[in-house]
């Protein structure tokens, strides 16, 4: 069952890059009690999440804080060492909390795992984006395929906000 408007999201654990090295953290420390804008992609460094996607998402960092989110997140069906390495690449470092779902546990949970093993990608996340305050999503946008960004961008998104 594919998560929608309203919904609270489910308790699933990333793992996230702190001082020490990776650190688990649940749903509810990462969504509770803030406005968080997510947005998701298939995969760290292909070309549509690298060229296209994560960019907008940097370049609006300050008018996300300026339209009253508390954190702007990615996740992705990565290890957190690529996703760290990834915001250091793409100047999200700082800018963007990196959640890795290495396993597709809250891909699945949510309803937005895609299985692109024909593709040699295995399970991956659905690209898509939402606004979730205090941990119940109050925009979702998902994308119909996974090339497709427009849906998800961080333009549309800020166009959503509450």
């Amino acid at each position: 069952m594919t998560i929608k408007v309203g919904d609270r999201l489910p308790e699933a654990t990333f793992t996230i890059m702190g001082p020490e090295g990776p650190k688990p953290v649940t749903t509810s420390e990462v969504f509770g009690g803030k406005k968080v804008a997510l947005f998701a992609v298939p995969g760290a460094y292909t070309p549509t999440c690298h060229k296209q996607h994560m960019p907008g998402y940097v370049a609006n960092a300050e008018e996300f804080k300026n339209k009253g989110f508390d954190m702007i997140a990615c996740t992705a069906v990565n290890d957190i060492f690529v996703l760290s390495q990834w915001a250091k690449d793409t100047g999200a470092e700082g800018k963007i909390t990196m959640l890795a779902d290495g396993s597709a546990e809250f891909a699945k949970k949510i309803g937005l795992d895609i299985d692109l093993t024909a593709r040699g990608l295995g399970i991956r996340s659905k690209r898509y984006s939402m606004i979730v305050e205090d941990g119940v999503v109050k925009v979702l946008n998902v994308e119909d395929a996974p090339p497709q960004h427009d849906k998800s961008s961080a333009s549309t998104l800020l166009a959503c906000s509450l």
